[in-house]
């Protein structure tokens, strides 16, 4: 999969353009598109009672980078539900620059060239999420038109695996800032296992791709080992069964 060779050797390395704030809205795949059918594939192998496992393997025939790029749209679409619940929350103006992430990091934020800016936990979260609608909403970085060659021939592209690795990463990032610190406003709202859902099937879908760096992981691997541990033994109970 020459787009996966591509996403694994640029992520670690790229920096991306500046983000912009505001109200974060869901991303749609406009109907009729390779996106959208690809969108729509996910929802009926979950509807229809399949595994995350089925849900996040490659479809036959279809394109891994086009696959991941329906993933990038979808998953941010999840984060941003998400914290659009808690965004008006007034515990968020507590944070000072430097707080709220996961115990032994902090993640800075850079509005491009020169010394990254340390900002809060929920400011940090604010910015990713701009930064990634400006991104899918450019159609020059992700195509989703009528023209399924157009969009196939960016989305194969070295700068777009680059794109997709740091959107990845930024979101592993803000659910590491929601678990550690805001898991229990989410879960005063009833929210918890639906974010549990959510990031579920991130980690799926990451882990069947090699998406994330293991040292983005370590933060989180309280979190992230039973997770991939469920993945595995479901891939390999599929393996299993398949050869009976």
């Amino acid at each position: 999969r020459p787009f996966l060779e591509y996403l694994h050797k640029h992520f670690s390395t790229c920096t991306m353009p500046p983000t912009s704030t505001g109200t974060f809205q869901p991303l749609r795949h406009r109907s009729g598109t390779m996106r959208e059918r690809l969108h729509a594939y996910t929802k009926r192998t979950l509807g229809a009672g399949g595994s995350y496992n089925d849900a996040v393997a490659l479809p036959p025939g279809e394109s891994c980078a086009a696959w991941v790029a329906v993933h990038a749209v979808d998953f941010y679409n999840d984060v941003s539900t998400i914290w659009a619940v808690m965004s008006s929350d007034p515990y968020l103006n507590s944070f000072r620059p430097g707080e709220g992430f996961p115990s032994g990091v902090e993640y800075r934020w850079s509005d491009g060239p020169g010394e990254a800016l340390s900002v809060s936990a929920p400011v940090y979260i604010e910015k990713v999420l701009g930064w990634i609608a400006d991104q899918i909403n450019d159609e020059t970085r992700f195509p989703d038109d009528d023209d399924e060659t157009e969009a196939l021939r960016v989305f194969q592209t070295p700068q777009f695996a680059a794109l997709c690795g740091q959107i990845f990463r930024r979101l592993f990032r803000v659910y590491g800032i929601i678990y550690s610190s805001f898991f229990g406003t989410l879960e005063a709202l009833d929210m918890a296992p639906h974010l549990n859902s959510c990031f579920k099937h991130f980690m799926f879908f990451c882990t069947e791709f090699g998406l994330l760096p293991e040292r983005e992981v370590e933060p989180l691997e309280v979190l992230v080992k039973p997770i991939r541990k469920k993945y595995y033994a479901a891939k390999q109970g599929g393996v299993t069964s398949a050869s009976r």
